[in-house]
């Protein structure tokens, strides 16, 4: 992981040298979308209002916390949304599947479970997006759906579009995959409705800040403020996009961090937990889904609730009522 962002958010020779291939992704992804624009490939439509939350680059960006605000102020508008996602890293026989708090996340996936959990929400899961949402709307009384990381996913249609932009590694050297972090190129984020900065925030954009809620620990549930580590050397577990911001935020509140940065989506086992020094381990919510099942008092799992300006909220609001 390392190494990818060496070559992702910096210019180097590696970059550049695969700058044609970079340039040949862009086109044909450019290509794919004015397909979709055009009618040349079909989109097809819920019978309710789609809000698509994703991004334009790869790994983590907070598309997460987000989803699981979205979620929760909807409800609070009055709304009842569902929640669809790709359920990556599932390994389901079948697809679409419902999730709920206790799924398994071998099944459908860890960041799925955790939304599950935190939002109260119905949710399914799928590689196909309108599938996911049609077995919604079969089972659920839902009347706004909110897709988690879909804004490549243009079979299937949206009202709104919101991208998430982590707010220090940003658009990283600017290419498109493979010599960059691109998916799509900068372009395309003037087209999106909504831009989200986590963490700093742009011209355009509206600022999203993460704030520690609790640490509650995975055998036996107790629940303790952050503020409770302050001082105190841990073990620091993050198998997420971009593990040094979990990292950070852990020095932030006066806690002596050892780092263990994992890949996104990482599988763990007992042993990468176990450190045999009686410290505690903290790691983020989503590592807390797969390890929940380990038994062991010392691991806790950090709570992190995301912050928006009201502004963002209004601007919604405007743009489900067109």
């Amino acid at each position: 992981m390392k190494r990818l962002d060496h070559y992702w958010y910096s210019l180097n020779p590696v970059a550049l040298l695969l700058l044609p291939l970079s340039w040949l992704f862009c086109t044909l992804v450019a290509l794919r979308r004015m397909a979709y624009r055009h009618g040349w490939l079909p989109s097809e439509r819920l019978p309710v209002p789609v809000v698509v939350v994703g991004n334009i680059t790869v790994g983590g960006s907070g598309k997460t916390p987000l989803v699981i605000w979205l979620a929760q102020w909807l409800q609070r508008q009055g709304y009842r949304p569902g929640i669809i996602s790709r359920g990556y890293g599932g390994l389901a026989a079948q697809w679409p599947q419902p999730v709920t708090a206790d799924a398994d996340p071998r099944l459908v996936g860890d960041e799925p479970v955790l939304i599950a959990q935190r939002s109260g929400c119905p949710m399914a899961v799928g590689p196909d997006r309108v599938a996911a949402g049609r077995l919604l709307l079969q089972q659920h009384d839902c009347n706004i759906i909110i897709s988690d990381d879909g804004l490549q996913h243009y079979r299937l249609a949206r009202d709104v579009e919101i991208a998430v932009v982590d707010g220090a590694r940003r658009l990283g050297n600017g290419f498109c995959l493979p010599a960059g972090p691109l998916r799509e190129a900068p372009a395309r984020l003037g087209s999106i409705d909504l831009q989200v900065g986590n963490g700093a925030a742009e011209a355009g954009e509206f600022l999203m800040t993460l704030q520690p809620q609790l640490a509650v620990q995975l055998h036996g549930g107790a629940r303790q403020p952050l503020e409770q580590f302050r001082g105190r050397r841990v073990h620091a577990v993050a198998g997420i996009g971009n593990p040094v911001r979990f990292f950070q935020l852990l020095r932030d509140h006066g806690i002596s961090v050892i780092e263990h940065p994992f890949p996104d989506h990482y599988r763990y086992s007992v042993a990468d937990v176990q450190f045999g020094d009686g410290l505690p381990v903290l790691m983020t919510e989503k590592d807390g889904v797969k390890c929940r099942a380990y038994g062991d008092e010392h691991l806790w799992a950090v709570a992190v609730a995301a912050q928006l300006p009201d502004a963002f909220g209004t601007r919604l609001l405007s743009l489900l009522a067109r």
